[in-house]
């Protein structure tokens, strides 16, 4: 069959032309054909989601395995009621505040919905895109689109209509060209069936804005390993291997620095070579295909599909891939090349490096522990780890209570502010506290800092009273004026000048961990973003040094 190619990229304001190929579109569809569409994400391949024969039509052309789901697009939530039951009111928060936008809700499905859409789950995917070439086909046509990637199952996803018509040009009615997708990756899928809500798929809209607007979301086991054969896959993207070129991908993580020069060491004449715009001089032998700088997460997002299909044309037998951390949209461009790669993944940092980070609070610590994250690096919260210890740990609580009766709630909830309050106003309760508090916790953070690799980072105000300091390659102090302190404290707490000091007053003084640890980093700034690209340049050259020691046995 011949594919309708129109573009809408440049209408020089024709309003009736447009509006003409707009329900050109919408009538291919009313009747039952495909139409190559325009998102934000990725080019979408568009059909009536609740036409079993459309549908059908969808997963014959991409060659797509019957038991994947699609997900459907509308205009706004108002549509929601009509493809969805039991709507939990926390799908409007979301709709509210992110739609149009890269975030697809799972929800239970009405009987509207065909199985063919579902592949026979009691759920739908669903999501209003952000491009009004698309909302406008939705509302002529009057039905919720059915659009999974636009590409032949496995490939790259399509990122512009030239993408497309490669893939599955002469297969399907029509494609609309409304330009290079902006973000570049697709939809973040959320699963809010289940409480807490669980991340199927990292996308376009990274996880921590979500959960600082509906709080804490499990992340789905298939976002860092593939699917057994023999499960189903929940949203797109879960099961199967994915983005795939010809040439067979490697994924290497860690530092960039680190990763870079890893595949060097490996990469012949005929490798591909996908990496960020620093590295891309110590590769003069072979392709490469830049995905921008390391630093920015949103060009790397835009570049990554490109750059897998660009080797397709060219000689290259394998190709290695730099990849981002886990952070903001690192976590969906991460996932994207090591489904690629079908999991096949090296890490550059092969030896564990563990660093005490310690320091009063306000000092800066949590930006300190980012450059960490930016660097590849995991960090192990070990307050955080106490909460999930004492969630779960009558002895813990017994133990607190009995030492510090009336901190818990009826229902079991500890007061954190009513604790505070006592030990922060008496030294030797806060011994009391920390004593129970290093019994139970230790034996924890020995067993996750022994499963951890590359660059893992003890996040402990406690590092050396509590024996951690014994598991560290090396310590680091973060200090900070004590004036800069109090506000930071006074303004992340929202708490009194006066309770703030006495936090401070109830902790170890900055000699203290100048004379405890390794080396200190000072904290004097006044912009967070400032001091973490300040951390991130020392732990660079601290991971590298320690690196080097270990690899020559010092």
């Amino acid at each position: 069959m011949q594919t309708i190619y129109y573009d809408l990229r440049d209408t020089k304001g024709q309003q009736k032309e447009i509006e003409d190929k707009i329900s050109a579109a919408a009538k291919i569809l009313r009747e039952g054909g495909l139409v190559g569409i325009p998102t934000e994400t990725v080019y979408g391949l568009g059909a009536d989601g609740t036409n079993p024969d459309a549908v059908r039509r969808i997963f014959a052309v991409k060659g797509r395995p019957q038991d994947n789901p699609l997900i459907l697009h509308v205009t706004g939530a108002q549509w929601l009621p009509r493809y969805c039951a039991d709507i939990p009111p926390v799908a409007y928060t979301l709709a509210r505040k992110f739609w149009p936008g890269p975030l697809t809700m799972v929800l239970k499905r009405q009987p509207t919905v065909p199985n063919e859409t579902t592949a026979g789950l009691d759920t739908v995917g669903i999501r209003c895109p952000n491009h009004p070439v698309t909302l406008a086909i939705i509302r002529e046509a009057g039905m919720a689109i059915a659009a999974p990637s636009a590409n032949t199952s496995g490939r790259p996803s399509c990122t512009t209509a030239q993408d497309v018509m490669e893939d599955v040009g002469g297969r399907i009615d029509m494609v609309i060209d409304g330009g290079a997708c902006v973000v570049g990756v697709e939809s973040t899928v959320l699963d809010l069936t289940c409480e807490p809500p669980r991340l199927l798929r990292p996308g376009g809209l990274p996880v921590e804005d979500i959960e600082r607007l509906i709080g804490h979301i499990d992340v789905d086991r298939a976002v860092n390993a593939s699917l057994k054969e023999n499960e189903r896959p929940g949203a797109p993207g879960m099961k199967y291997r994915h983005y795939a070129p010809k040439a067979p991908v490697t994924v290497v993580i860690g530092a960039p620095s680190v990763s870079a020069k890893e595949i060097e060491r490996r990469a012949g004449p005929s490798s591909g070579i996908i990496c960020f715009d620093e590295y891309a001089h110590l590769f003069p032998r072979q392709t490469v295909h830049s995905l921008g700088p390391s630093s920015d997460k949103q060009m790397q997002a835009q570049r990554v599909f490109e750059a897998l299909r660009s080797f397709d044309n060219s000689s290259v037998t394998e190709i290695f891939a730099q990849c981002p951390d886990n952070r903001g949209l690192g976590l969906a461009i991460g996932n994207r090349l090591k489904k690629a790669a079908g999991f096949h993944i090296i890490n550059a940092d092969k030896q564990r490096i563990i660093l005490g980070v310690t320091g009063g609070t306000g000092a800066g610590k949590s930006s300190a522990l980012n450059a960490i994250r930016d660097l590849g690096g995991t960090v192990i919260d070990c307050d955080a780890v106490y909460h999930e210890v004492l969630s779960g740990n009558e002895d813990f609580k017994n133990a607190i209570n009995e030492k510090f009766p009336g901190v818990f709630t009826a229902g079991g909830e500890l007061n954190r502010k009513k604790l505070g309050q006592e030990v922060f106003a008496k030294r030797d309760r806060l011994d009391q506290l920390n004593a129970i508090v290093f019994r139970f916790l230790v034996p924890e953070l020995e067993r996750q800092t022994a499963a951890s690799e590359g660059i893992c980072a003890l996040d402990a105000i406690n590092l050396f009273e509590s024996g951690l300091d014994r598991l560290c390659d090396y310590t680091v102090a973060v200090t900070a004026p004590t004036e800069l302190r109090v506000k930071r404290i006074m303004a992340r707490d929202h708490i009194s000048e006066q309770y703030a000091r006495l936090r401070i007053g109830a902790q170890k003084q900055d000699e203290y961990y100048r004379g405890k640890c390794d080396s200190e980093l000072n904290n004097a700034s006044d912009s967070p973003e400032e001091f973490q690209k300040d951390a991130y340049l020392f732990f660079e050259r601290l991971v590298e040094a320690i690196q080097e020691e270990k690899r020559h046995g010092c």
